[in-house]
């Protein structure tokens, strides 16, 4: 795993199916060769099969990226350490979500795109107050959750929260689709398993992965991903492409390791050290 984000990356591959890496091999991205089914009225006409279809295609995408990073360099093991490492960018990446998704709903509705802008807004709506979480999660770990995550900002996280703001300030905010597919798609892979091994190596009685929870198979990414596949049914073979595109680029930000080194424990745990104190109830 990559000490920025909170997903199994060395199963990814896996877990998306034989089936999606072959295709991803033999095949060129960004071309669905979904049909554009309507009724009378001009609505798209959705069924299961398209479904799996855009799935795979955008799942392809993932797979793609995976192989492009290719990198030897491996993150450090996962120590309670570093999980409040990996907690501050989970804050950070929360803390934008609802008010970048939010910049996307106005500019889906500049555009009279309404089905897109009430699925932004319901976005950041249902992304609200994840940040919290984390600052939660940190101040169970014994830390002062707020000073923690002003000293650590992790520079690979950075990076997406970048390209997030520069994605939902275009004209069209369409990339916004590919960038939550893949973001919430990658949160699929964990589940209660790897939850477990996380709790595993945090102090007795510690409950620090709230956030963690709700952003895994056994929270509510299964339906995010549902609900993001029905928004892309109903958008032509071009959206269909660009937001592939944007899902790929966002996969490479999400497996590609930090430019620097990546911190180190001794340097981790310097920082930490004078941000201790007991916990109690954020105000």
């Amino acid at each position: 795993m990559h000490n920025n984000f909170l997903i199994a990356t060395e199963s990814a591959c896996i877990v998306l199916g034989k089936e999606v890496v072959d295709a991803a091999n033999s095949t060129g991205m960004y071309q669905t060769g979904l049909s554009e089914n309507s009724d009378s009225l001009g609505e798209k006409v959705i069924d299961a099969a398209t479904l799996t279809k855009i799935r795979k295609f955008l799942d392809q995408a993932i797979v793609h990226a995976w192989h492009a990073v290719k990198s030897e360099r491996r993150p450090p093991n996962l120590t309670a350490t570093r999980w409040v490492w990996r907690l501050a960018g989970a804050y950070h990446s929360s803390r934008h979500t609802s008010p970048l998704m939010e910049k996307a709903a106005q500019g889906f509705s500049a555009l009279g795109r309404w089905n897109l802008a009430q699925w932004a807004a319901q976005k950041a709506r249902e992304e609200a107050g994840h940040d919290r979480l984390a600052l939660l999660d940190i101040q169970a770990m014994g830390y002062d959750a707020l000073a923690v995550v002003q000293a650590l900002v992790p520079t690979s996280m950075q990076d997406y929260i970048d390209f997030f703001t520069q994605i939902v300030q275009r004209t069209n905010p369409i990339d916004c689709v590919g960038l939550c597919y893949a973001s919430e798609r990658l949160g699929t892979f964990i589940g209660e398993e790897y939850i477990q091994r996380v709790e595993a190596l945090l102090p007795p009685g510690i409950q620090a992965t709230r956030w963690l929870r709700v952003h895994s198979n056994v929270g509510s990414e299964v339906k995010h991903v549902d609900d993001i596949l029905e928004i892309v049914a109903q958008l032509s073979p071009e959206e269909h492409s660009r937001i592939a595109k944007a899902c790929y680029e966002t996969a490479v930000l999400r497996f590609s390791p930090p430019k620097e080194d990546y911190i180190s424990d001794e340097e981790l745990q310097h920082i930490l050290k004078s941000l201790e104190r007991p916990t109690n109830l954020l105000v």
